[in-house]
């Protein structure tokens, strides 16, 4: 199966400021996939990689076009620099829609919080909440003002329900106050640097919010803490061990033994390979569990995570 099915044709491209472009495409050869906000599809690179881009809910976009928001990053790897460089007419590839971030059934009541080019699924879960007319605050922070891509949409979206704050001057995000002054039971939804989701979640835990209550994304997979080191897994149905190299993930080491393993991204960020833990304490360094998933260490994501113990018995 085609792992890039969708055939995306560029109509437009917009400097939205100096380092986000929005990108308007066209699906060549078949039907918009449907898609809610949270969702992101994955565009295929030149060589063979992909990178995530979440959609977005443009007022007035065209019902059969999806739009991109992408940030030139300073040390791109080649994503952001490929999407930057296309012009009208393009064609890419991209996976159908996915989502790890969607917004929760029922009508309770939204905080959105947002920094830099996170925006692009917050302003889609307003647009939604809008519609669905459920309370909720938007809050959108970034380092200055002019750097802070999508405003006359978001006004356009949210009117009231958005606060604009700039680390430059007395707007600056405060997030213990924008998470006291939530209705109660409100849900938390953040996308951003780690370093803002990081200050969000504990902000959120401190003030008694659930676990379950705090929804974010981060495309980007965490950095080990320490380095890699081998391990064995064991596998549940056969009892069969296998060595887990320094420099191999497991899904390299099964593969090499001839199993079959499912997966998709190999970044800890699609969740297709999570895999049930029988015994053994792994090493977390995917972005799809919770805290609260992490530290039961009932699950992981074989991509990207790894051993703290000397073997982990697998539900494989």
């Amino acid at each position: 199966m085609d792992a890039h099915p969708l055939k995306l044709k560029v109509k437009s491209v917009v400097a939205e400021t100096s380092f986000i472009r929005s990108l308007v495409f066209g699906v060549e050869g078949g039907a918009v996939p449907q898609w809610q906000a949270g969702a992101h599809i994955r565009v295929l690179l030149p060589n063979g990689e992909d990178r995530p881009y979440s959609l977005m809910a443009l007022p007035g976009l065209p019902g059969d076009t999806v739009a991109l928001g992408v940030l030139r990053e300073e040390m791109s790897t080649g994503g952001s620099q490929f999407m930057h460089a296309l012009k009208t007419g393009d064609i890419v590839r991209a996976t159908a829609p996915a989502n790890n971030f969607r917004l929760q059934e029922g009508a309770s009541p939204a905080l959105l919080l947002a920094g830099g080019i996170g925006v692009t699924p917050i302003l889609s879960m307003a647009a939604e909440l809008s519609a669905r007319d459920i309370p909720y605050r938007l809050h959108y922070a970034g380092r200055a003002p002019g750097g802070l891509a999508f405003l006359p949409q978001l006004q356009a979206i949210c009117s009231k329900d958005l606060s604009v704050h700039y680390d430059s001057d007395e707007s600056r995000l405060d997030i213990a106050a924008a998470l006291g002054d939530a209705p109660a039971g409100a849900r938390v939804y953040v996308c951003g640097p780690a370093g803002m989701i990081d200050a969000v979640k504990a902000g959120a835990r401190a003030r008694g919010i659930p676990a379950d209550r705090i929804h974010f994304e981060l495309f980007k997979a965490e950095q080990p803490g320490s380095p890699n080191k081998p391990f064995e897994v064991e596998l549940k149905s056969t009892g069969q061990v296998i060595a887990v190299a320094a420099d191999q993930s497991i899904i390299q080491a099964l593969e090499a033994a001839g199993i079959d393993v499912l997966y998709d991204c190999q970044r800890g960020d699609c969740g297709i390979c999570q895999c049930s833990v029988i015994a053994g304490v792994p090493d977390h360094r995917d972005v799809i569990l919770s805290d609260d998933e992490k530290a039961s260490n009932k699950v992981m994501q074989i991509c990207v995570s790894r051993a703290k113990s000397e073997r982990l018995v697998l539900d494989l």
